[in-house]
Order: C-alpha cells, then sequence, then structure tokens
C-alpha cells in the first residue's frame, strides 16, 4: 500500500471514530435493571466497534511514515486500547462474568469471530528488540558463569574403539534390513511367476482387449474427476487447506517486504524530523524569544494595574503548580477573572450541598435502587481520544496533499507545535520575576507585606495515598540483585511462544445455550482473548497501563495440560516482559525464615519494576493458601510467601508495570478469601469443546510436520478425544510422529487409528474432575454474583409466565 491508501485508511477511521464518541454520552445515562439485555448489547457494540478501530489504527502507526501523524496516532492508538480495556471491565461488571458470548451480536452485524481477535500491537516488540537483546544476552552469560562445567558432564564419554563398533553394528543392521527387503520382493515375484504358468494366460481377441483397457481408462479417468469435484469442495467449504497456499506465500513474502522497507523508512524520516526539531526550538530562541518575553510581562503587569483598579489591591499570584500565570490568561479580563474565582468559590458550595442531598438519598431510599441502576463509569481515555480527533480535524483533515501526501514532516506545524511549548518555558521564568516584582509592587504602593497564594485545600480522605515501602536493599546495585535472581534460578528465560499458538475456535452457541438457561463455558478461543486483553495489552505499552482499570493479579484455573504455562510465556514473548518464578516448589530451601522470605519478594518486586515490564508466576498457587498443609510438604512450608506477597501486590500503582500471574488445577484445596483475595481476576479454563479439538488436531499435526489429507479423518478424532486436553493431544501425536515417520507420509498417509492407540494410554479429565472445577468456580464473589443474577432472571421469567396465564 502507498501513503495515499494509508491515508485513505485513516480518514475513513476516523469517521468512525466520530460515529463513537457520539454514542458514549448516552451511556454515562443511568439504566434500569430491567433494560440489562439491552445495556449489555449497547456495551457489546461499542466494544467491537472500537476494536476493529484498534486493528485500523495498528497498521497505520506500523506502516505511516510522516513522523508527526505517526506522533498523532501513538496517542489515538494509546487511548483506544485503553478504552477497549475499560470497555471489558465495563462488560464484566454489568455481565458479571469474564466471558462474554456475543454471537448474536455478529450474526446481527454479519461479522466472523475473526473480528472479536484482540491485536497484539506491533510497537510493543519493536521498540524493546535492543533492551531484549541486551538482557537475553546478559542472562546467557551469567547463566554460563553459573554451572560451566554441567555441560561437559551432560556428554557420555566414550572410547574410539566402543564408538567403532556402535558404529559397525547400526551399519550391519541396516545392511540386514536392506537385504531381508531384497530377497522378500525377489520371492514375491517368483510366485507371481509360478501362478501364471499354472493358471495359463487369459485368450481375449482384439476388440475385447480394447473394451477392457477403455473400461479400466474410464473408470480411473471418473475417479480422479470425482476426486478432484470433492477436492474443489472441501477447499470450498474450509474443510481442507487450499493448493494455492505456495503461491499465497509467495505474495505474503513480499508484502513483508514492503512493509520492513516501510519501517526503515520510517527511521530514516525520524531522524531527520529530530535534526528539524532541535533547529527549530533553536532558531524560534533566538528569533522569537525575547519578544515572546516582553509581551507576556507586559501583559502581566497590565492585568497588575487593571486588578489594582477594579479591586483596590494587587491580585494573587497563582503557585506554578497551578498554572501559573497560565491559568489566568486565557483570554480573559480582570472582571472575567473575578467571576470565575466567585463562581468557582459558589460551585464548591454547591456540590458540598449535593452531596449531603444524595446522602439524605441513599439513607432514605437505601441501596437497593442505586444497585438496580446499570452506568458506565467515567472514561480516562475518551478525553484523550476526543482530543487526538480535534487535531486531527484542525491540522490533518482538510489539507491539500491528501490525495497524494508527503513522507516528509511539516515544517510550520513543527513551528507552531515548538513556538507553544517555547511559550510555555518563558512564561515559567517570567511568572518567577513577576512574583518577585509583585512583593516590591505590594511593599512600595499598599505598604502590604507579601501574602501566599492560597491554593484550595484538599479535603483529606481515608487513603492518604499509596504506602512507600521501606527498601531493604538501599547499598545494592541493580546488576547485582539480577545477578542474584538469576543464579537463584527466580529470574528465568521464558519460552518464545506467540498467542496466536494457543489454538482454539469461538464458542458459536453461546447466546442460544444462555437463553436455554445453561451457563455456556468458555472455549480456547476465548481464553485467549481474556490474556491478551488482560496480560499483553496492559503490559505492553505504560501509557495504556496507566489509563486502564488497574489489575495487578490474574489467576488461571483450569486441569493439567490446558496450556496455562504456555500463557505465561506467551505474555512475556508478546511483551518483552521478564519472568520471574515464585512458586513455591523454587522457594525450597532458599531465603529461609520470615527475614529471607521478606527479603526475597522485595527484591523480586524491585527488579521487577526497575525492569518492567514484568511477569510474576506462581505455579500451584493453591500451595501458597493451603486449608491444610499435607504433611510431605510441611518441610517446604508453602505457606510462608503469603503475607509478604498480599503486601508487595498492594504497593503496585498505575505506574509499574508488574503482574502477578498464578497457575493451578487444583484450587480446591486452598483457602478461598485469601485466594481470591490475592488474585483480581480468575480465568476458569475448562477441557476444549468439539471445534477446538478439530482446530487443535490440525495445528499439532501440521506443526509436527505433516501434512493433513482426505484419509486422516480430523472429525472423527476430534470426537474420539473428547475429554483430552491441549497437552494430552499433542503427546499422542508426538508418539505417533516420529521422524522416522514423517519421512514415510508421501509412501503411507495418515490415518485416524494411528492416533487411537496412544490416546488410550494417556489420561483424560474425567467429568467429575471437571465438575469440581466449576463448582469451585461459582462460590468464587463472581461465580456467586452470576449465580444470583440468574436466579433472580429465571424467578422473574417464571413469574411473567404465570401472569400471562392468569390473563388467559
Amino acid at each position: 500500500m502507498s501513503e495515499g491508501a494509508y491515508q485513505h485508511l485513516w480518514d475513513s477511521s476516523h469517521v468512525t471514530l466520530q460515529e463513537l464518541l457520539n454514542q458514549e454520552q448516552p451511556l454515562l445515562q443511568p439504566a434500569p435493571n430491567q433494560e440489562r439485555q439491552a445495556f449489555q448489547y449497547r456495551l457489546s457494540l461499542l466494544y467491537l466497534y472500537y476494536l476493529a478501530l484498534l486493528r485500523k489504527f495498528d497498521i497505520l502507526y506500523d506502516q505511516m511514515v510522516q513522523p508527526q501523524k505517526r506522533r498523532l496516532l501513538r496517542r489515538l492508538l494509546d487511548g483506544v486500547a485503553g478504552r477497549v480495556l475499560e470497555l471489558k471491565d465495563e462488560m464484566v461488571r454489568v455481565d458479571l462474568c469474564e466471558y462474554h458470548y456475543l454471537d448474536r451480536l455478529l450474526q446481527d452485524l454479519q461479522l466472523t469471530p475473526a473480528e472479536l481477535e484482540v491485536p497484539i500491537l506491533k510497537y510493543f516488540r519493536q521498540e524493546q528488540s535492543g533492551t531484549l537483546h541486551d538482557r537475553r544476552l546478559l542472562l546467557d552469560e551469567i547463566l554460563g558463569r553459573k554451572e560451566p562445567a554441567a555441560s561437559q558432564e551432560s556428554a557420555p564419554e566414550m572410547t574410539r574403539m566402543e564408538a567403532v563398533i556402535l558404529l559397525q553394528t547400526a551399519e550391519r543392521a541396516r545392511q540386514g534390513r536392506i537385504r531381508a527387503n531384497f530377497l522378500r520382493e525377489i520371492r514375491r515375484q517368483e510366485e507371481r511367476d509360478r501362478k501364471m504358468k499354472e493358471g495359463g494366460m487369459p485368450k481375449l481377441s482384439q476388440d475385447q482387449a480394447a473394451v477392457t483397457i477403455q473400461k479400466v481408462w474410464k473408470g480411473y479417468l471418473q475417479r480422479k474427476h470425482t476426486e478432484q469435484d470433492r477436492q474443489k469442495e472441501m477447499e470450498f467449504i474450509g474443510m481442507l487447506p487450499s493448493p494455492s497456499l505456495g503461491e499465497d506465500s509467495g505474495i505474503l513474502f513480499q508484502a513483508s517486504i514492503r512493509e520492513d522497507a516501510r519501517r526503515l523508512l520510517q527511521k530514516e524520516k525520524e531522524e531527520e524530523f529530530q535534526l528539524a526539531t532541535v533547529k527549530t526550538c533553536n532558531y524560534l530562541k533566538e528569533t522569537e524569544g525575547p519578544y515572546i518575553k516582553e509581551e507576556i510581562q507586559e501583559q502581566i503587569r497590565q492585568w497588575f494595574i487593571e486588578c489594582h483598579a477594579l479591586t483596590g489591591r494587587f491580585p494573587d499570584f497563582p503557585e506554578e503548580s497551578l498554572g501559573g500565570s497560565h491559568l489566568i490568561f486565557s483570554n480573559k479580563t480582570p472582571e472575567e477573572v473575578k467571576m470565575e474565582l466567585e463562581m468557582q468559590a459558589q460551585e464548591s458550595k454547591k456540590k458540598d450541598q449535593e452531596k449531603k442531598k444524595e446522602k439524605e438519598k441513599k439513607e432514605k431510599t437505601g441501596k437497593g435502587e442505586a444497585d438496580t441502576m446499570l452506568k458506565v463509569l467515567p472514561s480516562r481515555s475518551v478525553p484523550l481520544i476526543s482530543a487526538g480527533h480535534e487535531e486531527y480535524k484542525n491540522v490533518w483533515k482538510n489539507r491539500p496533499d491528501n490525495t497524494y501526501p508527503s513522507l516528509s514532516f511539516d515544517p510550520e506545524a513543527l513551528r507552531i507545535e515548538k513556538r507553544k511549548e517555547m511559550e510555555m518555558e518563558i512564561r515559567v521564568q517570567v511568572d518567577e520575576l513577576m512574583r518577585q516584582e509583585l512583593k516590591t509592587l505590594r511593599l512600595a504602593v499598599d505598604r502590604e507585606e507579601d501574602r501566599p497564594f492560597k491554593a484550595p485545600k484538599k479535603k483529606d480522605g481515608k487513603k492518604a495515598g499509596r504506602k512507600k515501602e521501606k527498601d531493604l536493599t538501599p547499598d545494592r546495585s541493580m546488576s547485582s540483585l539480577f545477578e542474584e535472581l538469576v543464579v537463584y534460578g527466580f529470574l528465568k528465560k521464558s519460552e518464545t511462544v506467540a498467542l496466536k499458538d494457543f489454538v482454539g475456535d469461538y464458542l458459536y452457541l453461546g447466546s442460544t445455550l444462555s437463553l436455554a438457561s445453561k451457563l455456556p463455558m468458555p472455549s480456547l478461543f476465548d481464553i485467549r482473548q481474556n490474556v491478551a486483553l488482560y496480560g499483553v495489552l496492559r503490559l505492553g505499552s505504560a501509557d495504556i497501563h496507566a489509563m486502564a482499570p488497574l489489575i495487578r493479579s490474574l489467576l488461571l484455573v483450569g486441569p493439567s495440560g490446558m496450556g496455562k504455562k504456555m500463557l505465561v510465556n506467551a505474555v512475556c514473548t508478546e511483551t518483552g516482559a521478564n519472568l520471574f518464578d515464585l512458586s513455591p516448589a523454587n522457594l525450597k530451601d532458599k531465603y529461609p525464615g520470615k527475614t529471607g522470605v521478606q527479603m526475597i519478594v522485595h527484591i523480586v518486586f524491585k527488579v521487577a519494576r526497575l525492569l518492567q515490564p514484568s511477569v510474576i508466576w506462581i505455579g500451584n498457587a493453591e500451595k501458597n493458601f493451603y486449608k491444610k498443609v499435607p504433611k510431605e510438604e510441611e518441610e517446604m512450608d508453602p505457606k510462608r510467601i503469603r503475607k509478604d506477597l498480599t503486601k508487595a501486590l498492594q504497593l503496585l500503582g498505575p505506574a509499574d508495570r508488574v503482574m502477578l500471574i498464578g497457575t493451578t488445577d487444583q484450587p480446591q484445596l486452598a483457602e478461598m478469601k485469601g485466594l481470591c483475595r490475592t488474585y483480581q481476576r480468575i480465568l476458569f479454563m475448562p477441557r476444549p469443546d468439539y471445534a477446538s479439538r478439530y482446530v487443535l488436531w490440525k495445528h499439532m499435526v501440521e506443526a509436527q510436520g505433516a501434512k493433513v489429507t482426505q484419509s486422516l479423518d480430523l472429525s472423527a478424532l476430534a470426537m474420539v478425544s473428547d475429554g483430552y486436553t491441549p497437552g494430552r493431544i499433542l503427546q499422542a501425536i508426538r508418539w505417533v510422529l516420529t521422524e522416522r515417520r514423517v519421512m514415510q507420509l508421501s509412501k503411507r498417509p495418515l490415518v485416524a487409528s494411528e492416533f487411537m492407540a496412544q490416546l488410550a494410554q494417556l489420561e483424560p479429565v474425567h467429568r467429575e474432575e471437571e465438575e469440581s472445577l466449576k463448582d469451585w468456580y461459582f462460590k468464587t464473589p463472581l461465580g456467586m454474583s452470576r449465580l444470583k443474577l440468574d436466579k433472580e432472571q429465571d424467578a422473574k421469567g417464571a413469574k411473567l409466565a404465570k401472569d400471562k396465564k392468569k390473563q388467559k
């Protein structure tokens, strides 16, 4: 695509953005609980549109070259991502569920489930590639110094004679197998010749022979045409891969080369822009700086004189923290300033009176009426998005070069921007001078001593702010703490896994099951989307993390083999986050005693904040909150980290891109209150459904180097593997698809029966185990709220049905 095509996409995106901003205001108005479904529908619709807009802005920011447009796109991209996360939080609050079934919405809009895919923003890893490379080299260096002799001892020692004998044995066995196959083929040929001699050759006339050849040939052609028609039909409905993948891969390869070329061009234009920025700043300071300084001074002196003439005294000068003279001079006269101050005082009194009235109403009406109202909370992202949209309309929308936009920066827009920044810098300097001049004027004219500016008092809340953590390692350097964590195995190298490798299909009957009063279980697609929203988008950008609702911790609950650890590694891979391991098994025999636990938790969280983004992983998270510690684990003392972990989590703020992710397959063993208090979000991961199993079989077989053909009945495998987790399915596939079997695929294609015996050796997830996990999940605060809501809705439905019967 050219720059003009991306410009056209940008223009169309802002048309959509304007429509979405118009839909924001109605959501702020409270709606009664009876309209919950309509409210959910509007909220889901807005979420879906913002998700589509996020994908467009991601493409534009990745490929647009003009530096000034990219800066605006970055703000819009982060703002839209923050709004997506805010809407997700609102949907959880309204639905009382972590998973949302939007199949009815997709059907109404005639969209595919691909529209629900949460994009992983491309700049997350591109901007951290250098840091990640250096950090990886440092990890390798420390690990290499840790145990240099381990790699030497791992290789078994063997004398030269033993190696020669081993090679001779293998070669003789290979030659023996070849000779046996050759002799077997000779015996078969001899047997065929003997049967032909005993039976005699069939005698046919010329016409009979021709008819026989034609019959065989026509049958062969018909079978070939039928197979081709079936192949085309299966490709058309998506049951088989298209044979044109080779051509498509070539086109995709060329497209990726062009995208990389545009990224290189972005760097060149960015360097030009940075040089031009420095030159523009220096030029403005030399030419316009003195005049701006004099103009501001004269403006402030005139304000002094006019206020003294109007009120009989000199005004108070606002402090720098409140904006200084910029707070006053926004095209206002002294009379307007005085009126504004009086209005602020009146508004503060009105607000206090309104708060008192609201408290009295709440006391009279109670909480019941307030709880029944549905309302979206005020957004932090929408003002940022609106400001970016206004900048687009004022600066970039109606430009004459929109059809064939230039790749270079706009010098006039750069001068306007830097002039404003320079004016703010000069204003701060002038304010200091004018405060001194104001003191002199008061003493000389009014004989009045200096009076400080009284800022409005802030009401003391229950919590004055976040508590400051006591630094237990003030004398330790960052490099020494980093090395200590690597040596003791608390800072690990995460496996390189993309989030898209967590394969699964969409749940197409979620709304249908909900209407039938059946609680639908999430699919693997839903789980992947939630991990992208809670983990990847938040940790990938500091700006997005600051705007989004703060989530410090996440718990993945599901049977063994569901891919919980894979999702943790995927979050680290997509965001470039460090992986810290505080699992109970990893803490065994390390940092003993109470002070030792405090020290390791402090060091981990300190390094995690300094090297953010960071993921702190706790495997077998239920062990930290055991109801009763098993005897065989008493020496490990798995609960010793519990208190310090909770305290450290509470100290994390919006500026800290650190997330605690726990994984467990036996949450029933833990105390519910402690576990739910530590982990803010709990994602339940049930065994995969039929659609996800079908996609899993296809993806995993192809990942092992095999090609899915018509001889492999994936539908049968998906049916037979009901109850098996993705990990078990992958294990069975690896047992079958050995290196030798992959080499034989051209002569002997795969069939479904080869996997049956391997699956039979593996243990599936039994119904009782999954039902136990479901029962536990619906005892969590969110699960209990959801069950309560479903019961209330069922009771209302039954009551309405009875009223209809009575009316009849």
